[in-house]
């Protein structure tokens, strides 16, 4: 289920510009200012919601947990009233509250925020497995090979410079294990590690990394661009990183 499938949102912009100075982060890529990483961000969450059962539906109103908080640590919720236009969705997004304003409401509990994992260990890059590149789909794929830099992606030593730009992040997942930023995708968690391709410790791309079922070593399936990255990450926490940032 899809949230715009589940509730006619209104001017969405504006609920979500307001959410934003409920929860103040940097919420916009570069100079822009449409808060697009805050919209993937609430689209997703409720995606993955949906998907536990934990978007709460009663007679009168319909509700979700953002995971996101106020400037004192409150959680903040989605509430939806019934869409009293006929023969569209059943729910109209009212606004972004927090649990003060939900209470005066006459909401008595707020639900539970999304769970992307059960073992803390699968946020951690384990140092001592090796990485092996998936080519066959970084270069073989043409969505995947356009994220590289044009020098990069015309040079007849693409894996060569690939090769070398995994070996330093290997280096530098041994000096600081987390390097590696952990992302929820399709079901699974992966971990995010920089590429740096043209100059040194400035990442082009982050090459996602799962474990092999026998958990011998990672495979680096794909790789995506930083703002593709921050978004993915973004679900599970905000990044606390020197190399990916909005």
């Amino acid at each position: 289920m899809e949230l715009f499938d589940f509730a006619y949102c209104g001017n969405y912009s504006a609920s979500i510009a307001s959410l934003s100075l409920l929860s103040p982060e940097k919420w916009s890529f570069d100079n822009k200012n449409d808060n697009g990483i805050l919209k993937k961000y609430i689209e997703h969450t409720f995606n993955r919601l949906y998907e536990e059962r934990k978007v709460v539906e009663s007679e009168e109103y319909a509700i979700f947990n953002t995971g996101l908080f106020d400037e004192y640590y409150k959680p903040i919720c989605a509430y939806f009233v019934k869409n009293k236009v006929p023969n569209r969705q059943n729910w109209y997004l009212d606004g972004f509250y927090t649990e003060y304003q939900l209470t005066t409401l006459g909401v008595i509990k707020v639900p539970e925020r999304a769970n992307y994992f059960d073992d803390p260990a699968e946020l951690v890059f384990d140092t001592h497995l090796d990485i092996i590149p998936q080519y066959e789909h970084i270069f073989g794929d043409s969505d995947n090979l356009s994220r590289l830099p044009l020098t990069v992606r015309n040079s007849a030593m693409k894996v060569q410079l690939f090769n070398g730009a995994v070996e330093v992040a290997k280096r530098m997942l041994e000096a600081n294990y987390k390097t590696a930023i952990p992302q929820f995708y399709r079901g699974k968690m992966q971990l995010l590690v920089p590429i740096c391709l043209q100059t040194p410790n400035v990442p082009d791309l982050a090459l996602t990394c799962m474990k092999t079922y026998d958990k011998s070593k990672y495979l680096g399936s794909t790789c995506l661009t930083l703002e593709m990255a921050y978004n993915n990450a973004r679900l599970i926490a905000k990044p606390e990183s020197n190399w990916l940032h909005a």
